[in-house]
């Protein structure tokens, strides 16, 4: 598994990721046709992955050995480059790796020329360079992908971490052209005025169509390269936003699933890391209508660490925003999940750590009635993890100055666990959070205890009315030797 970059920053170098070693070589040359119609701008939501090229592909099955585009004068670069990129434009079977080994090498050498050509800077490309250079890696990456695990099971399960994961056969070359156009756009030789020509919504739009790959290595370089295109085209920033909002909400009320949802929340992230303060009412909307709902997904496990991250990120930028995500989390708490429970409390401490006493106020009512259900709950890895809140010196500055509201709230919890949680480690956690109540206010505690036995033993003469009511009904039910039915008010 590769490891995730959290919070990418603007101008990091990217990771270039090998292909990796193995059989898996090539098979069947073709030339790919397939295209379908460019999505225009205003249609955001996709259905499902399919090839798409800007532009026919070249139609030539001639592949063949060129010389060196370096090695022929300048005069003759452009035609040679032309030549190349359209042999570039011809997709392989790589289902049997004896066939056409020679034509998928020849690709190959071509593709990382063209890389070391656009990186190293030193032969300037025409508009009708690029616009073929574009074409062609569109006609490679722009393809139909493979029917996901989901499709047929009708759900995903498991780890992240454990589950097999899928490689695209054709890595050998589709890792070149995603270098290609990870240097392309980062190269400082191109012009964002001639680049955005090719580089456009549709494009676009189709990279965010990629993002569907269960490979891990392209996930990895689309999120590369689109934060890229972020950074560098200002022109695309609201388009690109708006257009993973949409993504996000197709998962929300359709899908629930989506392999790429942790790099495009890390996308995110470094996106809301830049956005000006105070925020724009669109960003605060994101928050609230994708953001904060992604908590309801079952399987959250597989993005949740990124999706915390911009979540921190919004409390961190404008704090009064604590109590609207506080509120947010506890409308989505699980109730049966346990690993999910656990997922948020560690970020509801994150939270909580960059919350102000304000709005800690507005939220601490509810939050504090969650917390003590979290304190007796019977798995022991919840209630462990709700009690070391108490580690945390900010949170517990915050309950010392609301404890007239929120111990009375505790107490009970607090009291049930000391007599009778099977677990002897949450015992002896409970023993300590209750001995920091008591350092913090004596008078307070010993009025919660007194509150407390009163209610106890309210409670105890209730249940021994019941039992007397029953015993009376009993003794009529005798008497009357079983025959008539006696109610009793």
């Amino acid at each position: 598994m590769f490891k995730i970059i959290k919070g990418m920053k603007r101008g990091s170098k990217p990771e270039v990721i090998e292909p990796p070693p193995g059989p898996n070589a090539p098979s069947d040359v073709t030339v790919n046709h397939a295209s379908r119609s460019a999505i225009p701008p205003a249609q955001l939501t996709n259905t499902k992955s399919q090839a798409i090229s800007r532009n026919p592909a070249p139609q030539t099955g001639v592949i063949e050995v060129t010389p060196l585009l370096k090695d022929v004068p300048i005069s003759e670069r452009h035609v040679l480059f032309i030549r190349k990129v359209n042999m570039c434009s011809a997709s392989f079977d790589f289902s049997d790796p004896l066939k056409k080994v020679k034509e998928k090498e020849i690709k190959r050498q071509n593709l990382q020329e063209l890389v070391e050509l656009v990186q190293s800077g030193s032969s300037k490309m025409n508009e009708i360079m690029q616009e073929e250079m574009i074409n062609m890696i569109s006609v490679n990456i722009f393809r139909a992908l493979p029917p996901q695990a989901f499709e047929n099971t009708g759900a995903i399960d498991g780890d992240p971490e454990e589950d097999d994961m899928y490689l695209e056969p054709s890595w050998p070359h589709l890792q070149l052209v995603y270098e290609l156009l990870l240097r392309y756009v980062v190269s400082p030789d191109t012009d964002t005025k001639v680049a955005k020509r090719f580089i456009d919504h549709s494009f676009v739009l189709n990279l965010l169509d990629m993002f569907d790959s269960e490979d891990p290595r392209e996930r990895e370089y689309l999120k590369t390269i689109l934060h890229r295109v972020y950074g560098k085209f200002m022109i695309h920033r609201p388009f690109i936003r708006k257009a993973i909002n949409n993504i996000f909400y197709r998962f929300i009320f359709e899908t629930e699933r989506h392999p790429g949802l942790g790099e495009l929340l890390e996308i995110l992230g470094s996106i809301i890391n830049g956005f000006a303060v105070p925020m724009k009412e669109e960003h605060k909307l994101f928050l609230v209508r994708a953001l904060i709902p992604l908590h309801k997904a079952k399987f959250i496990n597989y993005y949740h660490q990124q999706l915390s991250y911009c979540i921190i990120q919004f409390v961190e930028k404008d704090y009064k925003l604590a109590d609207i995500v506080i509120r947010g989390l506890l409308k989505y708490w699980p109730v049966t999940n346990c690993g999910k429970e656990i997922l948020f409390l560690g970020e509801l401490e994150e939270i909580l750590d960059a919350t102000q006493p304000a709005e800690f106020q507005q939220c601490m009512i509810p939050l504090f009635r969650q917390i003590g259900r979290c304190i007796n709950s019977p798995n022991f890895q919840v209630a462990e993890r709700v009690l070391f809140l108490w580690n945390n010196e900010h949170i517990v500055d915050l309950i010392a100055q609301n404890r007239d509201i929120i111990l009375p709230i505790l107490f009970e919890p607090l009291e049930k666990n000391i007599r009778g949680h099977w677990n002897t480690a949450i015992n002896g956690l409970t023993g300590n959070v209750r001995k920091m109540f008591i350092e913090m206010d004596s008078d307070l505690f010993e009025e919660c205890s007194n509150q407390f036995l009163e209610k106890e033993a309210m409670a105890n003469k209730m249940l021994e009315q019941r039992e007397l009511t029953w015993k009376k009904l009993e003794a009529i039910a005798s008497e009357g030797g079983g025959d008539d039915m006696v109610m009793v008010n």
